[in-house]
């Protein structure tokens, strides 16, 4: 089965299931996404690899897992997400340490937080590819199967991404000091979902 290499798109806080998020994987030689539910400690230890300016104050589980890999000389080299069953995706990642190659299995959600963090490949199957895979039009994500054979991956997913342009609203009427102010109490919190979507606001006024 031939592999199929996925970039990080985005990461859209969903209101059809109450705490949970869908990190959305873009096929990079393609125009389909595959959207995968995780839950919101997941989803913030993404949302902070992606987002570089952000360093917690302390780290997180997949940064002491990082620096545990250091120390020990282990490598993530890539992350295989290589199964779908009854809508919930299986990874492996696979690792090196002195030259020897070892196959890890581990939630969807934890091996991507660990591939970002050693700026590892995300790769899943054609087959999984072709049975999940969305496109993306507007605000509405469409099947690639007509079937409806995966209808339960993500449930209306038109609302995604809903609640993320509302706290942006609620940050644009906000001076750069200000904004600035209330990054680094999130930081402190340990709130990093809303830190992210304030640097993002600092950003576009310094732009």
């Amino acid at each position: 089965m031939s592999l199929v290499k996925l970039a990080i798109k985005g990461i859209s806080y969903s209101q059809t299931q109450n705490g949970a998020y869908a990190l959305i994987l873009n096929e990079v030689d393609g125009e389909r996404k595959l959207p995968i539910v995780i839950g919101a400690f997941e989803a913030q230890s993404i949302a902070i690899a992606l987002e570089k300016e952000i360093k917690p104050p302390r780290p997180l589980t997949h940064d002491l897992f990082k620096n545990f890999a250091d120390r020990f000389d282990i490598v993530v080299k890539q992350v295989i997400i290589h199964k779908l069953v009854d809508g919930v995706f299986y990874s492996s990642i696979i690792c090196e340490r002195d030259k020897i190659e070892e196959i890890i299995d581990a939630r969807t959600s934890d091996a991507i937080a660990l591939a970002l963090r050693f700026n590892a490949p995300i790769f899943t199957y054609k087959n999984i590819l072709d049975k999940a895979g969305i496109y993306l039009k507007g605000n509405t994500m469409e099947p690639d199967n007509p079937s409806g054979e995966n209808e339960g991956i993500l449930s209306n997913p038109e609302t995604f991404g809903l609640e993320e342009s509302t706290v942006k609203d609620s940050y644009s009427g906000k001076s750069v000091q200000e904004l600035y102010e209330l990054l680094n109490e999130a930081v402190q919190n340990e709130d990093y979902e809303k830190a992210a979507k304030i640097r993002d606001e600092i950003s576009k006024k310094e732009s």
